[in-house]
């Protein structure tokens, strides 16, 4: 028996892996977080499927139920939203597993950043302007933010900043990120990215805000901030610089 924790990608149903997909069909128990994952993957289980809604339960009602496919000899289907590597309670579950024996694989999704940056059509690294992409969250009241880990120290980077779990403070982000990036900076929101009503704001650290309370979202949202979402004078890469010598290519060629 094992558990198989699978990223359902941001929320468009053919935006599954076909490992996922595969992994599912083949399941006979499947534990979902039914308040991101659309019912659309879910539908993937075959006939017969014990299927559980995950939003309301603990974490240890969600280990008993690891345990009790365990004992059944049963294979698991562990659904998440995105990819499974950010933000997705991944680590406690799979810390009570080897606790309790019980093998599991990970099948990563499409993450809600990737899935951001095709909804706004825009690279979220070019040469000399950002190389970065630091993924990150402010604190709230499930969880505090590690003292070096503020936006006020990851912001003097300049980096890209995809900002997860904050919608609901975008005024106090974009006041704590303005003296960092300035006001003129580009910055950017991806309602609910792939999913039927996303939305996309674009702006600047000095309007953002504003056009977030003209169209109020919820905490399925992503802030983008750095100068890569709006600059159009970059130079080009040099992966495809015909002058540039590289192993797949020749001088001139």
């Amino acid at each position: 028996m094992t558990v198989h924790f699978i990223g359902a990608g941001p929320g468009a149903p053919d935006l599954l892996t076909l490992r996922g997909r595969d992994l599912i069909a083949s399941c006979p128990v499947c534990l979902y977080a039914g308040s991101l994952v659309p019912k659309e993957i879910i539908a993937h289980a075959p006939p017969g499927t014990r299927v559980v809604d995950t939003a309301p339960m603990t974490l240890d009602q969600i280990v008993a139920e690891f345990q009790a496919a365990h004992d059944a000899g049963q294979d698991v289907a562990r659904l998440h939203s995105g990819d499974l590597s950010v933000f997705s309670a991944l680590g406690e579950q799979t810390r009570a597993l080897r606790e309790l024996g019980i093998p599991y694989t990970i099948t990563p999704g499409v993450p809600a950043f990737a899935a951001a940056s095709a909804a706004l059509g825009r690279e979220l690294t070019l040469p000399e302007v950002s190389q970065t992409l630091i993924l990150t969250r402010t604190e709230g009241r499930a969880s505090a933010m590690p003292a070096n880990e503020t936006l006020e120290v990851l912001g003097r980077s300049g980096a890209t900043l995809a900002i997860h779990l904050s919608i609901h403070v975008i005024d106090r982000v974009v006041e704590r990120l303005t003296p960092l990036y300035g006001a003129d900076c580009p910055a950017a929101v991806v309602y609910r990215a792939t999913w039927p009503e996303e939305r996309v704001l674009r702006g600047t650290l000095a309007d953002i805000a504003a056009k977030v309370a003209e169209a109020p979202m919820e905490r399925t949202a992503l802030i983008l901030v750095g100068p890569a979402l709006g600059v159009e004078d970059f130079r080009c890469s040099a992966l495809y610089d015909g002058s540039h010598v590289r192993r797949y290519r020749g001088l001139g060629e």
